[in-house]
């Protein structure tokens, strides 16, 4: 018996069913892909409409606005930010209040710490020195046959001698101006140690003491740029500096003064993040224009800013120099900064006295006067500007002609300067004649 392995045949009818069937399902899927494809294009039109209904609108908008879309938008801001206004400046105000609560809490720190950076040692300023004598003979030795030592002595240096009965086996020397003190003070103490006391003698002594002194203020010098921190300035600058230790503003020291105020103002610096460097040289030169003694014109603050430009200081110092009395407005903080170190260390209680400013500058103007007239090479203001002590040059100056430049300088002190009292002005005209010989011993 032969079996058959395999699909069993369809008759004719099953085939003919399966193909109706299959066409059947493929006119189905035909409509809907037909009905697929009206509902995009309907979709794609309405899309179209609504983005030509859009730019209608925007170009209606436009239009009625008057402004294109960016500006329209800029409108609306600034429209939003006014609604914010009120409650924006609302925080300012309260964050302003906050600030300020804190500023105070905080300045009263800055400032208490950079004062105690700037605490040094201070000795009130007089104007008279004291020298100690060993008995009544010295000072008969001092004063020289009618007067003559002590005439000389005082011609130059300058300064006043004092021989005062209540105040044995001493001398005082008197003047306004600390440096001429200074070296009439050691010349004595050399004078005395020496024990030649005779007018030629008196004026090597004053003339090496003067000489000694210089190197004395250069050293000074070095110690307070050391002191400050600062290094490299030109040799002469430093030299300058150390007239410092025999300068007094208003009775103040200026070294001091100086080291103290450049303390204060690199610990301000500090704490606001200032340049430290421009606040430390504008605090240092600061007042330097005081002890420039060479021509009358300008002021300290005029002088200062010569100075520092001889020096091609920084420009940020120069300002700091220019406006720490704001003779000119300020430029930087840095600027500010040495103006209120300047004015802390200065208007501190017991730091100055005014008197001593107003007795000093009146001495000074004096010495001035007699100093611009022609023919004159020295000027002492002494006794306390009571007399006028004027050296002239005798090659251009005549004993005619003296009385009436003593004449001519009296009127102008009496004019321009108000001294109580009277002043006597005393004119020294004196020629000398020497000659040196070699002799052969026999």
């Amino acid at each position: 018996m032969q079996r058959s392995f395999g699909p069993p045949r369809q008759s004719s009818g099953q085939a003919n069913l399966n193909e109706n069937e299959l066409a059947k399902r493929e006119g189905i899927l035909e409509e809907r892909e037909r009905q697929l494809s009206e509902k995009q294009k309907l979709i794609d039109d309405k899309l179209d409409g609504l983005e030509k209904l859009r730019k209608d609108l925007v170009e209606k908008l436009e239009k009625s606005a008057k402004m294109p879309a960016d500006e329209a938008r800029k409108v609306l801001l600034e429209q939003v930010e006014k609604d914010l206004a009120g409650e924006i400046s609302k925080k300012i105000k309260e964050a302003e209040d906050e600030i300020k609560l804190q500023a105070d809490e905080k300045a009263k720190d800055i400032l208490a710490e950079a004062m105690l950076h700037g605490v040094t040692d201070y000795i009130s300023e007089f104007t008279t020195s004291r020298v100690k004598l060993a008995d009544d003979e010295m000072k008969g030795r001092i004063i020289g046959k009618e007067g003559r030592n002590v005439r000389t002595f005082e011609q130059a240096t300058g300064v006043d001698v004092v021989m005062d009965d209540e105040i044995p086996d001493s001398l005082i020397l008197s003047s306004f101006d600390p440096i001429r003190r200074e070296i009439a003070k050691v010349s004595l103490e050399r004078l005395i140690a020496d024990g030649r006391i005779q007018p030629q003698r008196i004026e090597e002594i004053v003339a090496k003491t003067k000489q000694d002194l210089e190197k004395i203020m250069c050293q000074a010098g070095e110690k307070l740029c050391a002191d400050c921190g600062v290094y490299n300035l030109p040799k002469d600058l430093i030299c300058l500096l150390g007239r410092f230790k025999y300068r007094y503003s208003f009775g103040q020291n200026l070294i001091q003064h100086t080291l103290e105020e450049t303390q204060i103002g690199i610990e301000l610096a500090k704490m606001i993040g200032a340049d430290v460097n421009i606040v430390r040289l504008g605090c240092l030169l600061h007042d330097a224009g005081k002890i420039i003694t060479e021509g009358d014109e300008g002021t300290h603050v005029e002088k200062g800013v010569q100075l520092a430009r001889k020096f091609n200081m920084p420009d940020g110092v120069v300002n700091c120099i220019a406006e720490h009395h704001e003779d000119k407005p300020f430029s930087a903080v840095e600027s500010i900064i040495v103006y209120i170190a300047d004015a802390i260390s200065g208007a501190r209680p017991g730091a100055r006295h005014e008197n001593v400013g107003d007795y000093i500058k009146r001495l000074g103007d004096i010495e001035a006067i007699a100093l611009s007239s022609e023919g004159v090479e020295k000027a002492y203001a002494l006794q306390a500007g009571r007399e006028v002590r004027v050296i002239v040059m005798p090659e251009r100056v005549t004993d005619d002609e003296l009385p009436k430049l003593v004449h001519d300088i009296a009127e102008r002190i009496s004019k321009e300067v108000m001294v109580p009292g009277a002043v006597k002005v005393t004119a020294i005209r004196e020629t000398r004649v020497s000659e040196t010989i070699m002799t052969t011993p026999s």
